[in-house]
This record gives structure tokens, sequence and C-alpha cells, in this order.
């Protein structure tokens, strides 16, 4: 008796089981084909997998939301939150002669968090905290014959933090901002215009002062014996001194807004 044949009923395409080796049933045009085909009424309908890391990588970047200042702030008042290993590796690569590494960290933080600025607080912490020992060195190096050592360091620390560091450099982020906003910004594969963070200013600011503090409040403070001299050489050294940190300085800048 002759097999019974299967016709194709109303566009839909029967096809038998093959049996692999352990005895499981597979269909060969399912294993050879990315997609699921879904057959009803008629119709064929692919459904393309999607691997859960991409999906979870998806959402993720969706729901990220740039860093707000307060947020900033409040990891501030939290030191355990705060990764000093991190800064510290971070200021030893402005000190290398490849200071540019440290916006890859930023372009990475953009492309997995939504955001250029840091959401640690802890390089700025550290910085301040230097400022501080600093503040405590000139302040015994120049200790006044009469008067409170405290007082002059409370003075010189307010001076080094709050005015040369924060004052200033929110001034310098202020106004890199609006200039970036203005001439540098440009415009993106959506047709809008890209802006810069406040927050990530105040980062190139931060990037760009330590070198500058290493040599100004770091290496001149040995050579206090030499640059406080009336020679020619005193005069070349401490030229060259602030020459060099103010170079360094401009440099790790337009590396920032160049990335």
């Amino acid at each position: 008796m002759l097999p019974k044949t299967f016709a194709p009923d109303d566009g839909a395409r029967h096809r038998l089981p093959v049996l692999s080796g352990d005895g499981t049933s597979s269909s060969s045009s399912a294993a050879a084909s990315p997609h699921i085909s879904h057959a009803h009424s008629g119709s064929s309908e692919a459904v393309p997998l999607v691997s859960s890391s991409s999906a979870s990588s998806a959402s993720f970047s969706a729901g990220a939301n740039p860093v707000t200042p307060s947020d900033y702030l409040g990891r501030l008042l939290e030191p355990a939150t705060m990764d000093i290993q991190s800064a510290l590796d971070q200021m030893r690569t402005l000190l290398s002669l490849q200071p540019q590494r440290i916006y890859k960290t930023s372009y990475y933080r953009k492309q997995t968090k939504n955001h250029w600025a840091r959401d640690d607080p802890a390089f700025a912490a550290v910085q301040a905290a230097l400022l501080l020992v600093s503040s405590i060195a000139y302040s015994v190096a120049f200790r006044p014959a009469q008067g409170y050592l405290l007082a002059t360091i409370l003075g010189f620390a307010i001076k080094s933090v709050l005015i040369n560091f924060i004052g200033v450099g929110a001034v310098l982020t202020t106004v890199g901002k609006q200039i970036a906003d203005r001439h540098l910004a440009s415009v993106g594969r959506t047709h809008v215009k890209q802006t810069v963070e406040w927050l990530y200013a105040f980062d190139i600011h931060c990037n760009a002062f330590f070198p500058f503090f290493v040599i100004v409040y770091g290496i001149q403070f040995f050579l206090l014996p030499l640059v406080l001299g009336t020679s020619v050489m005193s005069l070349i050294v401490s030229n060259t001194l602030f020459a060099v940190a103010f170079s360094w300085y401009f440099y790790i800048t337009h590396l920032g807004y160049r990335a």
C-alpha cells in the first residue's frame, strides 16, 4: 500500500520531525534559521531572538540619567561610597606622559551611564584634602612671629580651597562650558545639538588643577630657599614653575573639551 502524502493546507507547510541520536525530535528548518517562525492561518511571522545581555544593556542605557549636583554633593557626606583608590590612579595618570587616557573613562561612562561627569566626588575630595595639607605646610613655613598658627592655617586653607580651587574653578568651569556650547558643540546623529554638562566641565577643571597643584604647591615648597632669593636664577626658576603649571593646566583642559 502506498504511503499517504500530506498536501499543503491553507498555505501552511507540514514538516515531519527528524529524530536525533538521543531520541528527541527536531526540525531541520528551525535549527538552520535564527528566527522562530509561527505558521497560523496561512501567514508566517518571523520573531528575532534577542539575547538577554543586549536587552539588559539597552534598558540600562535608556534608564540612566545625568548625575545632578545634589547627588554629587550628597555622596560627599558618605565617604564610604567614594572610591579613593580610583581617584589616586587617575591622579597618577594625569602626571604620566599620556594624560589623555583619563578621558577614556569619561567616554565609557557616557556610553554606559549616559553622562560624562563623574558620579563619584572622590577626586575632588582628595584634591581638597591635599590642599589642606599644603596649607598646613605653608603656614608652618611662613608662620608669623606674633599671632596664632591656627588662624594662619585657617586663612591659608580658605584661600587655597574655597577661593583658588572651588571659587576660581567655578568661574572657569562656567566660562568654559559657555564657550564649548557656543563654538565647540556638534550636532549628533539625532540632529540635536549637544551641550557640555556643568559637572563634566568642573571635572575638567579638577583634572587640570591637579598637575598645577603638584608644581605650584608641591615642588615650589621644596624650592622655597631658591625661589625666595633675589638672584636671576631665583627669578628664572619661579617663573618657569608657573609657566609649566599654567601650560599643563590649559593642556589638560584642552584634552577634556576635545574628548
